[in-house]
């Protein structure tokens, strides 16, 4: 029997090998962390980011999430040039191609990241007719007009202002395109905004005011690869697009008018499909793009401001999934087919052929040129919207 001294004895160093395990379950290195203490802040950092050849100071602006998502943006172009998310086993990766400086989008992008406009995509001829007169556009894409042409939105510096919410960072982005700006009529005072959300969505917002009756079609144009930036191809992506129809083209990647079925063609992405299952089909449409390189019509119901599904891609290896949303009548695929070795990006990863993908919302292609296409001309009193998210989880 234990005298009432070693009794104490006892009883005290219990309570110190409580006390310790105690100390140890609470500060010990095998603890998980409570989710509180993962969360990241939501924040909005801006730093330099060199100069424009005409002294025109360019800044990179960081929007964090609470879940440690990031995306930067920089004033030049109103360009995504990075955008981490995190995989299946947790890891974050930059999921778009790009440059680490300043120099390489001004010596050679092929519109990385980029904010596309006046006008998204191609006008046929470098062309349009709008209330009786034509108005001829730079040919920067052989004999047609690509996006904006020789200095579109994605080569001009654009005023920024930051902001955070109570679940949201963005970063809202102004641009003046003057009055015959590469041929286009009208000023036109547009806004471009990016809000990185809690629920782990890019949110892109375009708006837009004119002075004269103009056209108008903005996109984004980020080149994607859900196993991360530089990570091999994109063909095993398995892609789905809520779309019956496609606007085939010619030789030159117009649009020829009609608005054809994707039912029993290499267009079909209705159910998912890997991106490489047939896009070296022998088909007439691949032929011309080198691949995919086309609108499809999106598959819409009510209001057509509303955002509506329009892509889902999914990466099996490290479980990534992107979805897109928008408010846009089509949405343009484009597989890379003219990346070739020749870019060496961001951490001196080469992009080879195929090796990310472009989902650029939008209105169709030379619509200016088709009357049965949704009118892309806006008048003053209207003003111009188009929402698109982009919208990450893994599986």
């Amino acid at each position: 029997m234990l005298s009432k001294k070693n009794f104490v004895c006892l009883a005290a160093v219990l309570l110190i090998m409580a006390m310790m395990f105690c100390s140890c379950a609470k500060h010990g290195g095998d603890e998980k962390p409570s989710p509180e203490s993962q969360r990241a802040e939501l924040s909005v950092q801006k730093q330099d980011f060199g100069a424009t050849a005409d002294g025109e100071a360019v800044e990179l602006y960081t929007l964090t999430n609470s879940n440690g998502l990031k995306a930067k943006i920089m004033t030049y172009g109103a360009i995504l040039v990075s955008l981490e998310v995190p995989a299946r086993n947790g890891k974050l990766a930059d999921i778009v191609l790009g440059y680490e400086t300043l120099s390489g989008y001004v010596s050679n992008n092929p519109y990385f990241g980029a904010t596309v406009g006046r006008y998204a995509n191609r006008i046929a001829n470098g062309e349009f007719t709008l209330d009786g007169t034509t108005y001829k556009l730079a040919k920067n894409n052989g004999e047609n007009h690509l996006h904006g042409g020789i200095k579109g939105f994605d080569k001009v510096v654009w005023s920024a202002d930051s902001f955070k919410e109570e679940n949201a960072a963005g970063l809202k982005l102004t641009y003046l395109s003057k009055d015959g700006e590469e041929g286009y009529p009208g000023n036109l005072i547009c806004t471009v905004t990016y809000t990185l959300t809690n629920d782990n969505g890019l949110k892109i917002s375009f708006d837009a005011l004119m002075d004269k009756p103009t056209i108008v079609n903005l996109s984004h144009h980020s080149y994607f690869n859900l196993a991360g930036q530089g990570e091999g191809d994109i063909l095993g992506h398995r892609l789905m697009i809520n779309a019956d129809k496609f606007t085939p083209v010619d030789e030159g990647l117009i649009p020829t008018g009609e608005l054809r079925s994707v039912k029993g063609t290499p267009m079909d992405f209705i159910k998912p499909v890997a991106i490489g299952a047939r896009i070296n089909d022998d088909d007439q449409q691949l032929k011309y793009g080198g691949g995919y390189d086309h609108n499809w019509v999106l598959n819409k119901t009510g209001d057509e401001l509303e955002l509506a599904l329009a892509v889902r891609v999914y990466e099996p290896t490290g479980g990534r999934v992107m979805e897109v949303y928008t408010t846009e009548p089509g949405v343009q695929f484009y597989a890379g087919n003219f990346l070739d070795g020749s870019i060496t990006g961001k951490e001196n990863k080469v992009y080879k052929h195929r090796y990310g993908f472009c989902l650029e919302a939008q209105h169709f292609p030379d619509s200016p040129n088709k009357p049965n296409f949704p009118s892309v001309v806006f008048r003053p009193g209207q003003r111009y919207t188009h929402i698109t998210v982009y919208k990450f989880s893994v599986r």
